[in-house]
């Protein structure tokens, strides 16, 4: 079980938004490089960057934050936002981004993801982003007729190395990760699954460890850890008991 700590990049800063509202983010620090650093001091494994403004593009927008992120770290980051065609994917993959997270793509053109996991073995995770029970796209401004158990079986076979799930609905405001739809994701595929979405406090992180969600294989975490609401330390210690 891994615990992935959130940079959410809009306009070069930190932030973090409510139900994904662009208009509605709080920045919470304006050096990512800084505070990914933070992250890895504090003990962290991995890391989860989004590039807010580039997935409403549909391109890269905010590159130099994320380039100072990978200069100033050497545990493994994964990044999705606005990654859609093979020639980003290979960009961010050479520029040393461990693993890309394919979104909107995954839905409008599901082969390009196939394509990218044979091209790139263990490096090309699926997000799905749910709102209602179906999958939003284009930085989540609309949503499809997709159930997320739906997209997820498109890509049983390709080999894709993991599938971030984020319920919209709780993202940003600390109600706590829907642990029952993501573990009725994790089980009707065989692909790796990560929790997004709410996740509030220590109890959160206890819930991940109890025998009914031992399938999935981490959760990310943004305004809880940036509000203090978790403490890093404990929360790793938890886990590496486990």
């Amino acid at each position: 079980m891994i615990l992935f700590p959130a940079i959410d990049l809009k306009d070069g800063q930190c932030v973090r938004l409510k139900l994904g509202e662009m208009d509605d983010a709080t920045v919470f620090n304006d050096d990512p490089a800084a505070q990914a650093r933070s992250f890895q001091d504090q003990g962290f494994e991995w890391l989860h960057i989004v590039d807010l403004n580039g997935a409403f593009a549909g391109k890269p927008v905010n590159a130099p934050a994320v380039d100072a992120i990978l200069a100033a770290l050497t545990i493994p980051a994964q990044l999705g936002g606005g990654i859609r065609d093979m020639a980003t994917i290979e960009a961010w993959l050479e520029k040393g981004i461990k693993r890309v997270i394919l979104g909107t793509i995954a839905v409008r053109n599901p082969d390009l993801v196939r394509e990218a996991c044979r091209a790139f073995p263990g490096r090309i995770a699926v997000g799905i982003d749910a709102k209602g029970g179906k999958v939003a796209v284009e930085g989540w401004a609309e949503t499809s007729e997709l159930t997320a158990i739906e997209l997820a079986s498109r890509f049983e076979d390709a080999g894709v190395a993991a599938i971030i799930y984020t319920d919209i609905e709780r993202d940003g405001v600390l109600k706590g990760l829907n642990l029952p739809a993501t573990a009725e994701l994790a089980r009707s595929t065989t692909i790796p699954v990560i929790a997004s979405g709410g996740l509030a406090s220590i109890e959160d992180v206890r819930a991940l460890l109890q025998p009914e969600y031992a399938m999935l294989a981490g959760a990310i975490t943004g305004r809880a850890l940036y509000d203090g609401r978790i403490d890093p330390a404990e929360a790793l210690a938890l886990l590496k008991a486990a």
